[in-house]
């Protein structure tokens, strides 16, 4: 007879309010999307949601005003092209703050484990965390419609 123990995902409704314009995240989505198992507690969850939400909108304030000058009341309310979905919008944004969020997640692996194995293991994370915030960088041009490539003269 074996046991195989994981860390299987908790079940929570919470949600982080959020601006008008943007809908509210929901850390039960967030962790399915994320593949959180419950190591990650909901409190750690939902601070890295709350900081990632506050991120993503100030990056994306200017855009935002621009639209609810022009009466859009929301993000949902944004002309979706005729070649993407219903709501791509939408699935940008959470993708944009879902990233986010597990970036910031991902960094702080070293403090749950500070063995040598752990700390081994939070460098190899150190190229993920960067994968989640150029997802993040890449949905916030998507969504702004700029170009996701920035280039600088040295």
């Amino acid at each position: 007879m074996s046991l195989i123990a994981a860390g299987g995902a908790t079940e929570n409704t919470a949600v982080v309010p959020n601006a008008p314009f943007f809908p509210d995240i929901n850390l039960g989505e967030f962790r399915d999307a994320m593949r959180l198992d419950s190591t990650v507690t909901d409190e750690r969850a939902l601070h890295a949601l709350e900081v990632a939400v506050f991120d993503v909108n100030s990056q994306l304030s200017g855009w935002s005003q621009t639209l609810i000058a022009d009466g859009i009341a929301n993000l949902e309310g944004v002309p979706v092209p005729p070649w993407q979905p219903s709501g791509a919008f939408s699935r940008l944004y959470l993708r944009a703050v879902w990233s986010m969020a597990k970036a910031n997640l991902v960094e702080r692996y070293r403090d749950y484990d500070s063995t040598n194995a752990g700390h081994g293991k939070a460098d190899s994370m150190e190229p993920i965390a960067d994968d989640y915030r150029r997802d993040a960088s890449w949905a916030i041009a998507d969504l702004t419609g700029t170009r996701r490539t920035v280039v600088e003269l040295i």
